[in-house]
């Protein structure tokens, strides 16, 4: 069970083929988390039952993560980054604003879907303010300026006219609507979770005419007072 030490190159560097078998390994140790997190639940996974699974030694499993939260940053990058696969085409496709927020955040659900069976044992620990694992935490930087940067493409790429000091907030606003929207697909029990979707398709079109109400004249000072607010909150 254990990994013989990686052949090197004349200059002193790990092989190519030495390189390929370590991202093997490092994926199959992953994998294999995963999947236990959806069979078993996230408090009852522990790196000894991953390392046993996968067919490694438990020193290699923290070889490549240190800890089970590694394991989950991991699951995060992963799931942003197909996040924005996924969202791709209809980014591509579109340039009004509401279909392409409407496509990212139905994007979203879709990558989690095959989650959602250990989604509510999991947000348990993620909900802890101090958690390494919530998407507010410093450890989570990473995947959350990845999300937020799509959500400043979606309002980029798009044909919305609005108030210049909220084109600069909106993404991190829309990134914080997407969280409540997976908050909501966490405890939705509808088959299919179909009640998240018609939330999105019921919010995005509200979001879209406060979008365009921000440049009205009446409605500027309501919008610069919400920004103050929001400004002081975030420091």
């Amino acid at each position: 069970m254990t990994e013989q030490s990686a052949p090197t190159t004349a200059a002193g560097g790990p092989s190519t083929g030495a390189t390929a078998r370590g991202e093997q390994t490092r994926r199959l140790i992953l994998d294999t988390a995963l999947r236990l997190f959806r069979e078993r639940g996230y408090a009852r996974t522990t790196m000894r039952a991953v390392a046993q699974e996968a067919g490694v030694a438990v020193g290699n499993a923290y070889y490549y993560f240190d800890s089970k939260e590694h394991l989950i940053q991991e699951f995060y990058a992963e799931t942003q980054h197909e996040h924005r696969a996924v969202a791709a085409p209809v980014l591509a496709r579109e340039r009004g604003f509401a279909p392409r927020l409407a496509g990212v955040l139905h994007a979203g659900v879709d990558v989690l879907s095959p989650y959602h069976s250990f989604a509510g044992t999991f947000f348990k620990t993620a909900a802890e303010p101090t958690s390494p694992l919530s998407p507010f935490s410093t450890e989570s930087s990473a995947p959350r300026e990845a999300s937020v940067a799509l959500f400043r493409e979606v309002l980029a790429g798009s044909t919305a006219k609005l108030d210049d000091e909220l084109r600069e907030t909106l993404p991190e606003l829309l990134w914080l609507g997407y969280m409540g929207v997976v908050l909501y697909w966490v405890h939705d029990r509808s088959p299919g979770q179909v009640k998240t979707r018609q939330l999105i398709d019921g919010v995005v079109p509200l979001v879209d005419r406060l979008v365009g109400l921000s440049r009205l004249r009446v409605l500027r000072p309501v919008t610069r007072q919400a920004l103050t607010l929001i400004h002081t909150l975030r420091h």
